[in-house]
């Protein structure tokens, strides 16, 4: 992986694209290219499994001539000038899009900040190794733990070169480093899976590989001999973190604009009222220095801002991108995301802010529960809102974890869920998606 990442041909390309386009016809246009730069070790049982290496630069050209729109997309070496024609010729027969459009002149980032998203530390491939090889072996000095489904590490950048007709030219990169590390306790048909990573944007943020690869082996020997326990309803369900993320996750599709225009939200008819339990708080910040998901602008040239969508509970703001927003009568709030060679509104740095109670005092209080640590399957549906997933995790007894419980369903409505959300005050905000340890009251629970 390169540390010398000059972006400035790709500007140049792109800025030729858009001059070409406008002589082929084109009324407005924007070349996007999207960088990618990676390189991985994975392991198992103390042997190298494989490593890969990859790099990319995918350009792609969307064109409008009127209200007609259409988009191409070419790797590097690709004829600037046949690539214009055609995509010109393309819109010229392509049906009308009434929203499709570039993001308003006056909207687009003049300036934007340094927020420290890319590291030019060189990992080699014998480092990366070694650190995969020290998690696995963590790992598997656990007492109790049997065997590895194996480890890994990875370094990588990705950027996004952006040109548009109306006068946005931008760049910026993102460096990515990530350790993980999955081990199995056990024997036969009692045997248990679990796992432990980290990914940063900073090499020296990443946590040790011993340390990742003991958290493995000590979540997953907690799991050994789940049982059963009965059905009941009416029952005090905790996410751990990792599986709060997951829940902050469905509240994010909720208040997408691109779902409520298309009328597959369960909150499109909920703007200004109350979605969450009074006092919660959805906060989403582009702008975070060394941020997971932190950007200087969005895929349209827009330089967003920290927004808070769900203020003491109450529904303020929808994710929109410019063709979004003008499909429900708003303005873009710099949400815009390139996938291919379409903008989609998409959150940031998200995350359901923290109470005021510890995780230990949150689980006493409750006295009889189940702490979730994994969910399995996708039984959610954002139309309704009904919520139905496999679950593993502990028994609450007690006010304490007690015992492993496996093979049971927890289901309730997400609309009932996200009034009985009670946040702890552990939030970990290193990841794209952040949430502390959550309670949520009235769940139901299928076991045996």
């Amino acid at each position: 992986m390169s540390s010398e990442i000059d972006s400035g041909a790709l500007l140049s390309r792109a800025s030729e694209l858009i001059d070409l386009a406008q002589k082929a016809g084109a009324d407005q246009a924007d070349a996007v290219v999207v960088r990618s730069r990676s390189r991985s070790v994975s392991v198992r049982l103390g042997k190298v499994e494989s490593t890969e290496a990859s790099e990319s630069d995918d350009f792609s050209l969307r064109v409008f001539v009127g209200r007609q729109v259409a988009s191409v997309s070419a790797n590097p070496g690709f004829d600037l000038k046949a690539l214009a024609e055609r995509a010109v010729a393309m819109a010229k027969v392509s049906p009308e899009d009434p929203f499709a459009c570039l993001a308003d002149e006056v909207d687009l980032a003049r300036f934007y900040p340094d927020l420290e998203l890319y590291d030019a530390t060189e990992m080699s491939t014998v480092e990366m190794t070694d650190a995969a090889l020290a998690m696995e072996q963590a790992a598997l000095s656990v007492a109790g733990v049997t065997n590895s489904s194996g480890a890994g590490a990875s370094a990588g950048i990705g950027g996004l070169v952006l040109v548009t007709s109306n006068g946005f030219s931008g760049s910026y990169m993102a460096s990515r480093f990530g350790r993980s590390v999955s081990v199995i306790a056990g024997e036969g048909t009692k045997m248990e899976r679990d796992y432990d990573f980290d990914s940063r944007l900073y090499a020296a943020d990443l946590d040790a590989a011993e340390l990742i690869g003991r958290r493995a082996g000590e979540r997953v020997v907690k799991r050994i001999n789940p049982r059963q326990v009965p059905t009941g309803s009416n029952l005090t369900v905790v996410f751990d973190p990792r599986v709060a993320r997951g829940f902050v996750g469905h509240i994010a599709g909720a208040i997408n604009g691109a779902s409520v225009a298309r009328k597959t939200s369960f909150l499109r008819d909920k703007m200004g009222q109350q979605v969450l339990k009074s006092g919660l708080n959805i906060t989403d910040d582009p702008l975070v220095v060394r941020g997971s998901s932190s950007r200087p602008f969005d895929g349209e040239g827009v330089k967003g801002e920290r927004m808070v969508m769900i203020e003491d509970g109450v529904l303020k703001h929808w994710f929109l991108s410019t063709s979004t927003g003008r499909e429900l009568g708003l303005p873009t709030n710099g949400r815009g995301v390139r996938g291919g060679t379409a903008v989609t509104p998409a959150s940031t740095n998200l995350a359901l802010e923290p109470g005021e109670i510890a995780p230990q005092d949150l689980i006493r209080s409750i006295g009889t529960g189940f702490y979730v640590t994994e969910l399995i399957g996708q039984g959610v549906n954002m139309i309704t809102g009904e919520y139905s997933r496999g679950a593993t995790g502990f028994w609450i007894e007690n006010g304490e974890l007690a015992y492993p419980v496996s093979e049971v369903t927890i289901a309730s409505n997400l609309k009932d869920m996200f009034m009985r959300v009670t946040p702890a005050n552990d939030i970990d905000r290193k990841y794209g998606v952040a949430a502390p340890t959550i309670a949520i009251e009235g769940m139901t629970l299928a076991g045996r």
